[in-house]
């Protein structure tokens, strides 16, 4: 009795289940995360009717001054936790360093004191700042 060989044909699919796991892994890795990078101070910006400032390519950085004066920078560290003078100048001048035109913007809330936005604007000048942005909430029903 003679023996046949049977070959195998190899197998030429892709078994894309793996690739499907990682990516719905991927997405609610990112739908847990996506609300935690919207944190912030809570600031109540004043109104103005102004143009909106052009954008720029990289993200500004932001300096926040809440309703007691604290500062809150949006690089460096945790964005909701206060930094005072001396850490706004450090890391303000670091991201300049790399940056040398970033626009900073300063949002002061509107029951600061104004000399805190100036005393905030002037840290920001010592730091190498040559580009400040005031943020303000357009006047509603304004155009």
């Amino acid at each position: 009795m003679a023996r046949q060989r049977i070959r195998k044909r190899p197998i030429a699919d892709i078994n894309v289940v793996p690739y499907i796991d990682v990516m719905l892994v991927m997405l609610v890795i990112f739908m847990i995360t996506a609300p935690l990078l919207n944190q912030g101070v809570d600031v109540e910006l004043p109104q103005a009717d102004a143009a909106p400032m052009e954008g720029e390519q990289q993200d500004p950085l932001v300096l926040s001054i809440d309703a007691q004066g604290r500062y809150y920078l949006n690089v460096g560290g945790d964005p909701a936790e206060p930094v005072d003078a001396q850490t706004l100048v450090e890391r303000v001048g670091a991201v300049l360093r790399r940056r040398p035109g970033a626009t900073i913007m300063v949002r002061g809330d509107a029951g600061v004191d104004y000399g805190r936005v100036v005393a905030a604007m002037a840290l920001l000048q010592q730091a190498g700042a040559r580009r400040v942005g005031l943020v303000t909430e357009p006047v509603e029903g304004g155009g």
